[in-house]
């Protein structure tokens, strides 16, 4: 890697910028470029690069000094991680910056403390042991440290993996098949695809394989009631639009107008007919009551930590905290309440969220369970193999990056059995 001295200095410059880390990294990044617009392309991903790269490894970095400015970070990044050699800053840092260095360049990760080898907060890691040993902490945050790589979502209404494959390959971008979604492509490297004719006529979405198997959990058919109760930018409704075949009726629910949209123009070129997108006040708005007993299958992709998606947003290690764990708990099964209750009998909900945290989990699965006793589990791998899915994580649907090479992943499927004797007696004592 080599980095002019103007190269480097807009590098630190987006590196104070961004570590205040008062919001999220990439809206930092991507304000930070507004007003800098003079940036061309080849800077703005250098500088994004390393960025995130630095976010990756902030504890082992700030662990070699007591220097923690955004340019000494950024040097220590260059060199430890980047490979750059020291000769290759000539004239750029000054004589105790290369004495530094040069002592730092052979510091090794592995003599450090437990959390700065997983790069993860003591916070995280004393949760993390309540349920792992040491080994399998620093194997889960080595994976986490890494690059994910792009994964694209074919849009199965319009276009066959197969011909989006070999357009992609015609037009040079080399692509495989993922392993696991049938309808998923990963890509070599991170071409521009955004401005690929293939994503302008929305036979192609960006989409993390993780996320597209939780439609096919979720399995919804043609002409069904489906609601996306936590829709955001609605990248699951896509997808489960196009596994109805447009038929049917889908409701996209989110809190953010902003987020529905950025839905529009997805939409708009999906080719989809079913999809209705609508803003909800919270989880008891009345749009939602109205449904209660009419639908036949509920996703809930609840807020959560995000810290199954470490590897594309690092920062979160600093945004998130065992306080704001136990909001966000509360706010779950908030959520999973008012969703299940939307659901007919014989109906299917998949909760699913980007973490590995049981007690966002498992944890609060079994919780609601105790209390809804017309609610069953269903067995994840089972359904995944009435897709022709070959993936086998267990009873509950559980993806981690370096077995399977997407986003930590949490789902689990539930089933509203019908009516008991129960139900029956408390209406009949109203």
């Amino acid at each position: 890697m080599r980095i002019s001295s103007a190269q480097l200095e807009a590098v630190i410059v987006a590196m104070r910028a961004v570590l205040p880390l008062n919001y999220p990294a990439d809206a930092i990044l991507r304000r930070h470029f507004q007003d800098n617009s003079m940036l061309g392309a080849q800077d703005r991903a250098l500088i994004a690069e390393t960025v995130f790269g630095i976010l990756r490894h902030r504890f082992f970095l700030e662990s070699l000094s007591k220097q923690t400015t955004p340019r000494a970070l950024v040097l220590a990044y260059l060199v430890k991680f980047q490979g750059m050699n020291l000769r290759e800053f000539s004239g750029m840092i000054s004589e105790a910056e290369t004495k530094w260095l040069a002592e730092i360049k052979a510091i090794k990760p592995d003599a450090a403390s437990l959390e700065i080898r997983a790069e993860f907060p003591e916070w995280l890691v004393k949760k993390l042991q309540d349920f792992m040993i040491d080994d399998e902490i620093v194997e889960l945050g080595v994976s986490l440290q890494q690059s994910a790589p792009l994964d694209l979502r074919v849009n199965t209404f319009l276009a066959k993996r197969e011909q989006v494959l070999e357009t992609l390959r015609q037009d040079g971008i080399e692509a495989q098949p993922t392993p696991y979604s049938p309808c998923g492509i990963r890509l070599n490297g991170k071409p521009a695809i955004n401005r690929h004719p293939l994503f302008l006529s929305g036979h192609i979405e960006v989409q993390d394989e993780g996320s597209q198997l939780l439609g096919y959990l979720l399995a919804p058919k043609r002409g069904e009631m489906v609601v996306d109760f936590c829709a955001g930018a609605g990248g699951k409704s896509l997808l489960l639009g196009a596994l109805m075949h447009s038929k049917g009726r889908l409701y996209a629910f989110d809190i953010s107008e902003k987020r529905l949209n950025n839905l529009k123009p997805r939409f708009k070129r999906s080719g989809l007919s079913n999809l209705h997108a609508q803003r909800i006040d919270s989880e008891n708005d009345s749009k939602i009551k109205r449904l209660a007993g009419k639908i036949d299958r509920v996703l809930v992709d609840a807020p959560c930590s995000g810290l199954g998606t470490l590897r594309r947003n690092p920062d979160l290690k600093w945004r998130q905290s065992p306080q704001s764990i136990e909001e966000l708990k509360t706010k779950q099964a908030a959520i999973l309440t008012a969703a299940a209750d939307l659901l007919k009998p014989g109906g299917r909900l998949v909760y699913a969220t980007c973490s590995f945290l049981p007690e966002e989990n498992q944890q609060l699965i079994q919780d609601f369970l105790s209390t809804h006793p017309q609610f069953k589990l269903l067995n994840c791998a089972q359904l995944l193999v009435q897709q022709k899915i070959p993936l086998d994580t267990g009873e509950f649907f559980q993806l981690f990056p370096k077995q399977h090479q997407t986003d930590g992943f949490f789902a689990a499927a539930l089933v509203h059995s019908e009516a008991t004797q129960n139900d029956f007696t408390s209406v009949s004592k109203n």
